[in-house]
């Protein structure tokens, strides 16, 4: 069978954090009292105006194809959302819709990319952007941040990371796995790199815009250097921001080639996205925006009980982040220690695998992100169960010896 498959495939991975998922849920199962930590996906219900406009949207029949990219009038939502929040005129032909953030930026890479080009990628990293890239014939780079600047890309690591075979610069804020927020000051840095280096566009993943805490603002790359606004695909969707993940709606805006060019990626593999999710993603986007503002302020609440819970933690260093809802704590103090069943914990992959095992606790592991030695939480889910899974985590790491 081997012979049969692809060559492809041997330079991609399964998603280890829909691995480490179904291994929960497979435990789950069979019993064990599992704390899943390990999903990012918020665990409020999709709000009802979204939910009505899909009911309606089926009463009235609206249930047949439509253009490859999506409909005319969720396409002109989008343009409307980005000129509302992100201040970007854009028109509908310079707007392709997809069944998934994940298809947006697949369908862009696999438009753009031939052998050897290469694609800047800052860690910790969503999981499957490097492989994203391999898939479609590129070359992940990858720029490894560090706990000490909170986990962002500064403008000397970006630069020693642009060569000319550069195409594309990945940039996700705030981010997944660290939560990590870029300010105006802090993206201008980076923008003026890639003012210095014209054949480098950049590929913005702002999935997690609105779950912004504190003082920090949310920005894009093409808001604070509008000279990019030419070589800027400004990816954005509505799972995150509306409880839709199932619905499976993304959307990006960008120069009117590239966007034709998706176009035709996306017309020969899945064409359109689901009629009925995108006329539910039309009133995400027109309808009230009661839930960005209820919703805010609880994942707030929960990223501050699980910052201060895991650095209680002995041997656990966990930063406050900017957004989303993940923590991706240093596990840097536990490296080399023994768990009490005699397992010696030598890389983050065995903490999180005896995590599981001890505890019935499931986090991903730093390894998957590209960054060790750390592990992600995610804290979409309710106090109760945080505290629960929290507490858990502090007596693991009690035994730890």
């Amino acid at each position: 069978m081997s012979d049969f498959l692809s060559k492809t495939l041997e330079r991609v991975k399964p998603s280890p954090t829909i691995m480490i998922s179904a291994k929960a849920a497979e435990l789950k199962a069979a019993g064990r009292n599992i704390i899943a930590l390990s999903a990012g996906e918020p665990d409020f219900d999709t709000p009802d105006n979204i939910k009505t406009a899909a009911k309606a949207a089926i009463d009235a029949g609206k249930t047949k194809y439509t253009a490859p990219d999506g409909i005319a009038e969720l396409k002109q939502a989008v343009c409307a959302k980005f000129k509302r929040d992100n201040g970007l005129d854009y028109t509908p032909d310079q707007v392709s819709v997809s069944s998934g953030g994940k298809q947006v930026l697949y369908n862009a890479l696999m438009a753009t990319l031939n052998e050897g080009d290469e694609v800047v990628i800052p860690a910790p990293y969503w999981v499957s952007y490097p492989d994203m890239v391999l898939l479609a014939g590129g070359t992940p780079v990858i720029a490894d941040t560090s706990i000490q600047t909170e986990f962002k890309l500064t403008a000397d690591q970006l630069e020693s990371a642009i060569t000319p075979k550069t195409k594309w610069l990945i940039f996700n804020s705030p981010s997944n796995p660290s939560g990590a927020g870029y300010s105006h000051d802090e993206l201008k840095q980076l923008t003026d790199v890639l003012m210095r280096h014209p054949h480098v566009w950049v590929m913005t993943d702002d999935m997690y815009e609105h779950l912004a805490y504190g003082d920090f603002k949310f920005c894009t790359p093409a808001q604070v250097e509008p000279r990019l606004y030419e070589r800027t695909l400004t990816v954005n969707g509505v799972s995150k921001a509306y409880a839709m993940t199932g619905w499976r709606i993304g959307y990006a805006a960008g120069p009117k080639p590239l966007i034709a060019a998706m176009r035709k990626v996306q017309s020969q593999s899945t064409s359109n996205p689901c009629t009925i999710s995108q006329w539910a993603a039309v009133e995400a986007l027109n309808g009230t925006q009661d839930y960005i503002d209820m919703s805010r302020p609880v994942f707030q609440d929960r990223r501050d009980l699980v910052v201060r819970m895991l650095n209680d933690a002995a041997g656990i260093s966990c930063p406050t982040p900017d957004g989303a809802f993940y923590v991706y704590p240093s596990i840097a103090e536990c490296i080399g220690k023994t768990t009490a069943k005699g397992v010696k914990v030598d890389s983050d992959e065995v903490f999180a695998t005896e995590l599981l095992e001890e505890e019935g606790v499931a986090v991903v592991f730093g390894a998957a992100f590209g960054l060790s030695p750390n592990f992600r939480v995610s804290y979409a889910t309710s106090n109760e169960e945080l505290i629960d899974a929290c507490t858990r985590i502090q007596a693991f790491c009690a035994r730890l010896s």
